[in-house]
């Protein structure tokens, strides 16, 4: 592992931090080394993992701003995504502690827990739309099944931001921490499952969630042919370039 992910164990718990602050964006190598972290935590005996990020923001997405993404991004995001479905394969149940923000890609990240914590300052955010592309890292399963399909039209088609509160009234956040506590009641979730039979936990998890990953898999195929087509488009690049100058974008619908 490189310093990007730190792996800490908290008696049957494994904490996987992402760091890579403040801002946390990832890449093809972090979402590797989080599914890597995954498959050391089960091999070492724990049973149960939180997932959780240093600095201000649990993670905003992939970084458009410069490296792979802008130089090759049909390649690069193609990769990406494959790697991500191991995430989804993960034998261990996973609780992501979320503070600050988790945009676009990074709530997708967010999504492919079994589980979110989130406080009032929790910001969750599918700006795809204002982005100007489909939304991929398979938002389109994950977010439907835990939010429903409306709301998750809702969430996808406007680009609105939700609180941690509204999430948590939503179901996109399974239990609510006061600001700066994320982690500490994300631990304390992940230490009531670890409390519980661990091969029982692991088979309901194989009968809940165990074709998550094979539907995810398919989905983002779609997602992907979908962001290439629209990546192309001038909406597309002004909705990028919008967001990487904090400004508000004009779009033309071409």
């Amino acid at each position: 592992m490189t310093n990007d992910i730190i792996i800490t164990d908290d008696d049957s718990v494994a904490i996987v931090t992402i760091n890579r602050a403040p801002t946390n964006y990832f890449d093809l190598s972090l979402i590797s080394q989080i599914a890597n972290a995954y498959e050391a935590a089960a091999a070492g005996g724990a049973r149960a993992v939180v997932l959780r990020s240093d600095g201000k923001h649990f993670c905003a997405g992939a970084d458009f701003s410069g490296g792979e993404m802008a130089t090759d991004r049909n390649a690069t995001t193609e990769r990406l995504y494959r790697e991500a479905i191991k995430l989804f394969r993960a034998r261990l149940p996973i609780v992501a502690a979320v503070q600050g923000s988790a945009v676009g890609g990074g709530l997708g990240l967010a999504c492919s827990a079994d589980f979110r914590v989130a406080s009032s300052a929790t910001r969750f955010h599918a700006n795809f739309s204002m982005l100007g592309f489909h939304q991929g890292f398979g938002i389109s399963e994950t977010l439907p099944a835990i939010v429903g399909h409306q709301a998750a039209m809702d969430l996808l088609y406007t680009s609105r931001r939700v609180d941690g509160e509204q999430a948590f009234t939503l179901g996109l956040a399974d239990r609510l921490a006061e600001a700066g506590r994320e982690t500490e009641v994300a631990l304390e979730y992940a230490h009531e499952i670890a409390n519980a039979a661990p091969l029982a936990v692991q088979s309901m998890k194989l009968t809940l969630r165990g074709g998550l990953a094979d539907r995810v898999a398919v989905v983002v195929e779609r997602e992907l042919a979908e962001q290439k087509i629209l990546w192309d488009t001038a909406d597309s690049q002004e909705g990028i370039r919008a967001n990487i100058a904090r400004e508000v974008p004009s779009f033309i619908g071409k």
